[in-house]
């Protein structure tokens, strides 16, 4: 199960700071209006992101990297990231095919990956994911824990069904995957922990009352976990993403159907009045980047921390 991914629901509404469907007709880039794309992607010609370039170090040489929530998105961004440095990586998620993919990507390019399907609510499955990772590698190095969904309505509107179901795979989830990754990592004599959160856990919407409380829950979470194992040497880090040009986003806009280059021009437009600072979105790249800082040997002080990084986005009143 990917970060972030929206569960299907008659009402909610799209995941920005502003509804992105009521900004797009007020932008004038609506999906049928054929003549006004050419124009609209003239605009927004210098509208892509700069252009990612991975920093070509091996810092996860023979490690083993355990993944949830990596078959697209963030967390296969991350895969594709922690194999290019040298890490064993064994990510799950529930779209078998996605999950495949992904593998098939990393492998062809050179590097060593196991997708496992599993999903994030079951508590077996996550048992049974961490363990075969540890069989298949041999070990357990690294932990990005990076599976999390969303459901948005009003709260009132929420059945509690939906709202167990966001707060269970976002919280619950994580507090399985670590307390399943734990034993191993001190096997190892240490590791680290990177969990994924949300900017929404620092400054938030309407409409995300699950998802805000999930996210704000695990930055908490994390912080008393640090204090758990620091002993053990095993450093547990809060990962903040703001904005991220995911499906997420592109599904929710309903604009799954539309050219890459219009929804770039109508991410561009939507970005300049909802995201203060940069005014784009992150792409996965960046964040997954972020994700293997935090997880690398490079900061053996930092543990406990809440790591934002969302162009901005938060900086703003």
């Amino acid at each position: 199960m990917k970060h972030d991914e929206i569960e299907p629901g008659p009402d909610k509404p799209a995941p920005s700071r502003r509804r992105i469907l009521g900004i797009a007709a007020a932008s004038g880039l609506a999906i049928g209006a054929t003549a006004g794309l050419a124009g609209g992607i003239a605009l927004g010609a210098d509208s892509n992101p700069p252009r990612f370039q991975p920093i070509g170090l091996r810092r996860f040489e023979n490690k083993v990297v355990l993944i949830t929530g990596a078959t697209s998105g963030i967390g296969a961004a991350a895969a594709r990231l922690f194999a290019a440095e040298g890490g064993r990586v064994a990510f799950c998620g529930r779209r078998v095919d996605r999950g495949q993919a992904v593998e098939q990507e990393i492998r062809a390019a050179g590097g060593e990956a196991t997708y496992f399907r599993a999903d994030v609510l079951i508590e077996d499955e996550v048992r049974g994911f961490v363990d075969a990772a540890v069989r298949t590698y041999g070990g357990l190095n690294v932990a990005f824990n990076n599976a999390g969904i969303t459901i948005q309505k009003k709260l009132h509107e929420y059945s509690a069904e939906e709202f167990d179901r966001v707060v269970h795979t976002n919280l619950r989830g994580t507090f399985l995957a670590i307390k399943y990754e734990v034993p191993h990592l001190i096997q190892a004599g240490g590791g680290t922990i990177v969990v994924t959160s949300s900017s929404n856990a620092i400054a938030t919407d309407a409409g995300r009352g699950a998802y805000t409380a999930s996210k704000r829950g695990l930055a908490g979470l994390v912080q008393s976990v640090a204090l758990d194992y620091a002993a053990d040497g095993i450093r547990v880090n809060t990962l903040i993403p703001g904005t991220t040009d995911t499906e997420l986003i592109r599904r929710a806009a309903g604009m799954e159907a539309i050219p890459d280059d219009a929804w770039q021009v109508f991410m561009k437009q939507w970005a300049k009045s909802n995201i203060p600072g940069l005014e784009r979105l992150a792409t996965p790249q960046e964040i997954a980047s972020f994700a293997l800082t935090l997880a690398s040997d490079e900061h053996p002080y930092l543990t406990g921390a809440q790591l934002v990084i969302d162009g901005g986005k938060t900086a703003h009143a």
